[in-house]
């Protein structure tokens, strides 16, 4: 049974099936157990707790904000979080970003059911300069304030990612925060440290911070706006922590036509998400990954996008399954276009430009643990992987003890000379690998085959 939703594109529509569940979503499709045959929804009304089917309405709850003539005014972190707030708090709508230049000092905190729609290239949300300091005296994990070394720069409402080594076993802790109250240079926090901040492990405080980011939220669309990381004037921030856009635990996620630029670490990162959506999005100039479908994400459609001088073009993380990677432009990204690795199954990677990678065009990553945690069963299709890597550059790299990957159709080409440049290179324990249709042109060696 097909069921027609009023006012929704294909991608928004694929996204409201998905975020539909249980027995709300088998009455829109039909699929429930002894439902076949039940009438289809075709006036509905609004219904109380009915999250699935309401009317088509013809307008709907939308804040504007802007630096002038907006109703809500302000140009930074704050004003932009006011509106997310309010609308959240009816229910959900849309939160209008006018054209102006927005200033953070902490992210902005997305909320379920909110889109945010700006003015592309003339709604602008640039970080400010990032700074750091040292703390002065320990905290304990039940604590819920640090005490910063003279001559911080913090402000109360500040967001703050405090690090440190841990005293037991070394590793690096990482906490993000929000300065609430202060007295002197003693700072409380939005909520407790959980975590030893004991000087031995040399803690800092860092102005450090996504420009966007939601934690457990879900049917949240972003669109036509400009982030910007402010790259010259920010240190480093990993992208298992922020970006210019940052999402952990969320489903049902829409990024379409923004630009997210200029970042010290990823554009767009989103971490054991689901059904994410990155749709006509521009991702450039970032230090890390232009996209970062991160750990554990399912069904990730990156569709049509640019991007451009990253790090990586798309990077899959750790159990990323049942993607689709299609028609996107992924161009002169300094490391690889497209990396693939632990656990990364059942991908399509379809029709793309992937042109003028620094190293590898597309990477299967070798892993350590073996055969369980290598990326089984992916397919690379019908691209064009062009001028990939140095005088060693390779433009399809199958590393580690893969099975089952498909590599069919693609142009493979070389054009600044053959050098010691290699098309596709096969590592000594790939298995079930199908080689179909790929034309592959102007390397010293088409296929280095090295399986034992």
């Amino acid at each position: 049974m097909t069921i027609h939703i009023p006012g929704l594109s294909p991608l928004d529509r694929r996204s409201f099936l998905f975020a539909a569940s249980g027995l709300g979503a088998a009455v829109l499709t039909g699929t429930a157990q002894g439902a076949e045959g039940r009438p289809p929804v075709t006036s509905p009304r609004a219904t109380s707790g009915d999250r699935v089917a309401e009317p088509d309405w013809e307008e709907r709850l939308t804040v504007t904000v802007g630096p002038k003539n907006a109703q809500l005014v302000g140009s930074d972190d704050k004003v932009l979080q006011a509106a997310v707030d309010y609308v959240a708090r009816l229910g959900g709508g849309t939160v209008k970003i006018l054209p102006g230049v927005y200033k953070t000092r902490s992210a902005v905190h997305l909320a379920s059911g909110v889109r945010i729609v700006g003015s592309g290239d003339d709604s602008v949300i640039i970080k400010e300069p990032s700074h750091s300091v040292k703390l002065a005296e320990d905290s304990d994990w039940y604590d819920q304030e640090v005490t910063l070394a003279a001559g911080h720069e913090f402000r109360v409402g500040d967001a703050v990612c405090l690090r440190t080594k841990n005293a037991d076993n070394g590793s690096n802790e990482v906490l993000k925060r929000t300065f609430v109250a202060r007295s002197g240079n003693r700072f409380k926090l939005d909520k407790g440290l959980r975590k030893n901040l004991w000087l031995s492990g040399k803690p800092t405080a860092s102005a450090l911070h996504a420009l966007f980011e939601g934690e457990h939220v879900k049917n949240v669309v972003i669109e036509n706006l400009t982030l910007d990381g402010n790259r010259e004037n920010n240190e480093n921030f990993n992208g298992n922590y922020g970006g210019c856009v940052f999402m952990q635990d969320c489903n049902n996620i829409t990024f379409r036509n923004d630009t997210t630029r200029n970042y010290n670490g990823d554009g767009i990162s989103w971490q054991i998400c689901h059904d994410v959506v990155v749709e006509n999005c521009h991702s450039h100039d970032n230090a890390d990954l232009g996209l970062h479908p991160g750990s554990g994400s399912q069904r990730p459609v990156i569709v049509g996008n640019k991007l451009e001088r990253n790090g990586i073009g798309v990077f899959f993380c750790w159990g990323v399954k049942y993607g689709l990677c299609e028609k996107n432009l992924i161009e002169a990204n300094t490391k690889y276009g497209v990396s693939i690795g632990h656990c990364d199954t059942d991908n399509l990677i379809r029709n793309n430009d992937i042109l003028r990678s620094g190293r590898v065009g597309v990477l299967f990553r070798v892993d350590e643990r073996g055969k369980n945690f290598a990326p089984h069963r992916n397919t690379v299709a019908d691209n064009r992987i062009i001028d990939s890597g140095a005088e060693k550059g390779v433009a399809v790299d199958l590393q580690g003890k893969l099975e089952s990957i498909t590599i069919r159709g693609n142009d493979i080409r070389e054009t600044r000379g053959a050098g010691e440049r290699v098309g596709i290179q096969i590592g000594k324990q790939i298995k079930d690998l199908r080689l179909e249709d790929n034309e592959i042109q102007g390397f010293s060696t088409q296929v280095s085959d090295n399986r034992e």
